[in-house]
């Protein structure tokens, strides 16, 4: 940019900001326009609850988005004047100025009824104006689904004046050569205001309708990422999802801060690890066994002619219903024992295991070879105590030296793991594949990279990788169980997502693509799709 340009651009925006609209003028304009806060954040290059308080007077709009933002609300002052503004409404929003002629002297006109004056528009705690049963507002007439403090129908961010309450009469009608004469139009009648306020919606309903709300916004920068990518690939697939796999991390980062806008727990204020959640170098790994399997069926081979059907399925997600996990928030405490072991604490464990001895059914250890004790996840403990517990008595509860955890919760993630897995379904409905790998790289990425990641600087937490990563094999355990319940046999296990069965699984599985369903898998190896093994010394 030239030294010229540099110059304009930077006396614009002092201009523009000596005459900054009031926050509540902010809000009026945005809302007349219909645009969410997450689209004007989007567009400036801020977060949703920036602009919330920026429309709140919470703070002030701050360079580099400061410039955009204004050049936003003095256009649309252009589109969108305040309802009494007359003449050059821009001049009026941005200098204070009376613009135009000098108003006449008004007639006399009922007051404003003292009911309908100092009425203000129920908010949510995010500061947005919260929506309703539709009826006539209470000021204009004219019908909206916003609401006052009150509970009675009221116009968001005066958009609409305060009625006569005796409307003018309209002038008589022109008269036309006919023998009768022309009758005057009959007055409107005036608007009538139910003396009963309506019904306030109750907190857990004003809740509900926010949240679809902020996710339905949440959806429409996923959409509209996609479509940015394919018109500038102009219509290569492979090259929009290529550079849609490259903006993965950092876009679903700020999905996640929007899904997070209103919480109070800061994630990026990553407490001290303990050395076993470190890595001793870039190539080694740290100390935590995620019971990763590997399993199968020493009964069974390829090797051995035979005729025996088996299924390969494909767990559809199993990341993504991996977020659904008890992690630890805060600094993680050493405790000795059980001490740390808790229904509502979550962390890493050094435990030593009971033995295994169902060979016909996977390790809930995953593919181990070495006996004695071993740092596991909140997730792998769970299982092995549940496994141990009167429902299933397949092993003994494992033994537990000491822990480091903190107290958890298991909805940390629930609210992106929702949006994600909704615009998975909506990608799927419509037969989109683009955005169905661009949320793939998304929630895989995400979890890849939340512990010490040269891709993402924002998250330093091994021990939530390693927990998510715990819970995905945790939930292919608990399938391959419920296929032996159901009298098949598990011929493999292996990842997160690959079960391979004999038998009917359609019996025990529903079909198709959703998260909660399975479908084949195919491959390039012998084991994929459907194919048949033989009994070793059958």
């Amino acid at each position: 940019m030239s030294d010229e340009n540099s110059v304009e651009a930077l006396l614009e925006e002092a201009r523009l900001a000596a005459a900054m609209p009031p926050p509540e003028e902010r809000l009026r304009l945005r809302e007349a326009a219909g645009f969410s806060r997450a689209h004007i954040a989007a567009t400036v290059g801020v977060g949703r609850q920036t602009i919330a308080n920026w429309e709140s007077g919470a703070t002030d709009p701050t360079p580099p988005a400061r410039l955009p933002y204004l050049r936003i609300l003095k256009g649309l002052a252009e589109i969108y004047p305040p309802p009494a503004a007359h003449g050059d409404p821009v001049a009026g929003l941005f200098t204070h100025q009376r613009v135009g002629p000098a108003p006449a002297p008004a007639e006399a006109t009922a007051p404003v009824p003292a009911t309908f004056t100092g009425l203000e528009t129920l908010r949510g705690p995010d500061g947005r104006a919260i929506e309703g049963d539709p009826g006539p507002c209470v000021r204009c007439g004219v019908e909206t689904t916003y609401q006052s403090t009150d509970g009675r129908p009221l116009h968001s961010g005066a958009l609409c004046q305060p009625a006569n309450s005796t409307p003018p009469a309209l002038a008589p009608a022109a008269t036309v050569p006919s023998p009768a004469p022309v009758a005057p139009s009959a007055p409107a009648a005036p608007v009538r205001v139910s003396p009963v306020p309506a019904s306030v919606p109750t907190r857990p309903q004003r809740r509900a309708k926010s949240a679809d709300r902020a996710q339905a916004e949440l959806a429409a920068l996923i959409s509209r990422a996609v479509q940015e990518e394919a018109e500038r690939a102009g219509g290569d697939e492979d090259a929009a999802l290529q550079a849609l796999i490259k903006r993965a991390i950092p876009d679903v980062m700020h999905l996640f801060d929007e899904t997070r806008a209103t919480a109070r727990y800061d994630y990026t204020a990553y407490p001290a690890l303990p050395d076993i959640l470190k890595k001793p170098s870039k190539k080694d790994p740290d100390q935590i066994w995620e019971a990763r399997p590997r399993f199968h069926h020493p009964g069974y081979s390829l090797k051995v002619p035979g005729e025996i059907k088996v299924t390969a399925l494909d767990v559809n997600a199993a990341y993504l219903s991996a977020l659904k996990v008890w992690l630890p928030i805060g600094k993680l405490e050493h405790t000795t024992g059980s001490d740390g072991v808790g229904p509502k604490r979550s962390g890493v464990h050094l435990i030593t295991p009971a033995p295994w001895a169902h060979p016909h059914l996977p390790d809930p250890l995953g593919d181990r070879d070495e006996p004695g004790a071993l740092w596991v996840t909140d997730a792998t403990l769970r299982l092995l105590q549940r496994l141990a517990g009167p429902r299933y008595g397949l092993t003994q509860a494992p033994e537990i030296h000491e822990s480091w955890t903190s107290g958890a919760t298991e909805n940390f993630l629930d609210a992106l793991r929702k949006l994600l897995g909704a615009a998975r379904e909506e990608a799927i409905a419509a037969g989109d594949t683009l955005t169905l790998e661009y949320l793939k790289a998304m929630y895989s990425k995400f979890i890849s990279t939340m512990g010490e990641s040269i891709h993402n600087r924002e998250m330093v937490r091994p021990d939530w990788m390693h927990n998510i990563h715990s819970q995905a094999y945790a939930n292919l355990w608990g399938k391959a169980y419920k296929a032996h319940q159901a009298g098949l046999d598990v011929i493999a296990m292996m990842g997160t997502d690959e079960l391979h069965v004999t038998g009917d699984w359609r019996q025990v599985f529903p079909e198709g693509r959703g998260v909660s369903q399975m479908k084949i898998k195919h491959g390039d190896g012998k084991a994929s799709g459907e194919y048949t093994v033989g009994k070793v010394g059958g």
